[in-house]
């Protein structure tokens, strides 16, 4: 098969969440530059790959998709490699539960209402940043219940829920209120402190 090609920035969570789990397939893979902040805008032609216009998107042996949990899922169920994904329906419910809630109660808030707010405002918002951190403090309430006995979030095994929570705090724990935060929920914080030790973490890392 022919080395997969990933669209999208390394300044993005997302365009990250599919890159950890090609990197912990141990897939090669070729990460096309695509900026969706540039002041030209999108290429054309990328409109072909997304028409939406956002990153990530994927091509395999002229297969496409976009959209990162469809590549996330394609990419650990053709590939061969350490499966990223429970066996049982109740692991794949708790999988998907977990990313379902990051997705639509956690990224907005930790990202964008706290990290991004606080970094690249000339003048944050502070009252976007206190809701921000509200919902972030309930979010990581929830990931604590829900996370199994074990070093990983469903517990032995590392899943696609890992790889989705990851880049996120990461980019939350960018800023003082956000390690703030993450050092009052000590199970959580454990176990980002064991993601960051991944070589998945490390070669998908921004760097400038």
């Amino acid at each position: 098969m022919t080395k997969p090609t990933l669209y999208g920035a390394d300044y993005s969570v997302y365009v990250r969440i599919a890159r950890m789990a090609l990197e912990e397939k141990g897939i090669g893979y070729e990460l096309v530059p695509i900026d969706i902040f540039a002041a030209e805008g999108i290429p054309a032609w990328y409109l072909e790959h997304h028409p939406f216009g956002r990153i990530p998107a994927f091509e395999h042996d002229g297969f496409r998709l976009f959209e990162t949990g469809a590549i996330a899922h394609y990419v650990d169920e053709t590939f061969e490699g350490p499966m990223l994904q429970p066996t049982d329906a109740r692991g794949r419910a708790r999988m998907g539960q977990i990313i379902g809630m990051l997705d639509a109660y956690g990224y907005r808030a930790m990202v964008w209402d706290v990290a991004v707010e606080r970094l690249e405002k000339a003048e944050p918002d502070e009252n976007v940043i206190a809701c921000g951190l509200r919902q972030a403090e309930t979010v990581l309430k929830v990931l604590t219940s829900l996370k199994a006995d074990g070093p990983w979030l469903l517990g032995d095994q590392l899943t696609l829920a890992d790889l989705h929570a990851a880049p996120i705090i990461a980019y939350f724990v960018k800023v003082a209120e956000g390690r703030e935060l993450l050092a009052r929920f000590a199970d959580i914080q454990d176990w980002y402190g064991r993601v960051t030790e991944r070589k998945s973490f490390a070669r998908t890392e921004k760097t400038a």
